[in-house]
């Protein structure tokens, strides 16, 4: 890992911006509107995790780092699509986007649906057409991605926050639902970085044990943030959670950021095994997640970390 990671991860964040930039499907000409308010919808400012695990994973690993951009900005596209959906006035109506109106407010709920639907259908094409992949590890990625996505994944997880988290739940069973909600995208992504390398099945299982831990623990700051008394400093709406059962309503704010410190815990293993005892995703996670841990900050109310903000906005997977 390098000395100042900050400096090449927002490098890297440059490199992932122009691309995707570049390889957003174009609409017809007569339907400026809509090209509009994709563009929008895919290229709002946010942290690009995702992709930027999928590039470091690949990397990391010896594989194509085109190859990983591509994979990465097509695991934006889908996630972007996740949002959009996850406002709609159906789900979780919100208002709230990344500091601006969310699209349906600004563009209309028939639109906002058109661009979550080309958003998915845009990201399972780029990643069939990637260059320097196989046709094998081209089907196996579009594989991943799509059952990240379906019915036991964000769709999944999705269900069961809407319609479960109405009741009193177990623990064990918001933990499950939040594996799906949010943990499923996080793990497509490094797994399909892995395809790019060409990883073995072993280290393709580690990170997907290194996501599920990160997925699980960026839930529960999510949680916690949606406690804050504002939405201002945050960017979405808070609030959201109020009539819905989760483990810091259940638990408590202190219970919460423990096993936060058990998921990072875990997931830095996953990675140790991996990549061994320091890599940039270790660093990656540490620029997650320092801030969002530290003491003192009050209930419910972890620091946003620089262009990697600690939040973790709700949708069908986390922004």
């Amino acid at each position: 890992m390098t000395s100042d990671p900050k400096a090449g991860f927002e490098a890297a964040l440059r490199r992932i911006d122009e691309r995707l930039e570049a390889l957003l499907p174009p609409t017809l000409a007569s339907h400026a509107p809509l090209g509009d308010a994709l563009r929008e919808s895919v290229l709002a400012p946010g942290k690009r995790l995702r992709p930027l695990m999928t590039l470091l994973a690949a990397e990391d690993l010896g594989g194509s780092a085109a190859a990983a951009l591509d994979a990465g900005c097509a695991v934006e596209m889908v996630h972007a699509a996740s949002l959009v959906l996850d406002d709609l006035p159906c789900m979780d109506d919100a208002t709230l986007r990344r500091g601006q109106p969310a699209l349906h407010v600004r563009h209309g709920e028939d639109v906002a649906v058109l661009v979550a639907i080309g958003s998915l259908a845009g990201a399972y094409q780029l990643i069939a057409g990637i260059d320097g992949l196989s046709a094998e590890a081209r089907v196996e990625a579009v594989a991943i991605l799509s059952a990240a996505v379906g019915v036991r994944g964000l769709v999944g997880g999705q269900f069961e926050d809407l319609r479960g988290g109405r009741h009193r739940r177990a623990v064990a069973e918001i933990a499950a639902a939040n594996g799906l909600k949010t943990g499923s995208l996080f793990s497509a992504a490094v797994e399909i970085g892995g395809v790019v390398a060409g990883a073995s099945g072993g280290v393709r299982a580690e990170l997907r044990g290194f996501a599920e831990e990160l997925g699980h623990a960026f839930q529960l700051v999510d949680d916690l943030l949606d406690r804050a008394p504002s939405s201002s400093a945050l960017g979405k709406d808070v609030g959201q959670d109020r009539n819905k059962s989760t483990i810091v309503s259940m638990m408590g704010p202190a219970a919460a950021r423990r096993r936060i410190e058990r998921h990072v815990s875990r997931a830095e293993a996953s990675l140790t095994r991996v990549f061994g005892p320091s890599s940039r995703m270790h660093g990656l996670l540490a620029l997650v997640f320092e801030h969002a841990m530290r003491q003192g900050q009050g209930e419910g109310r972890p620091h946003r970390v620089d262009g990697f903000a600690a939040e973790a906005p709700q949708e069908i997977g986390a922004r």
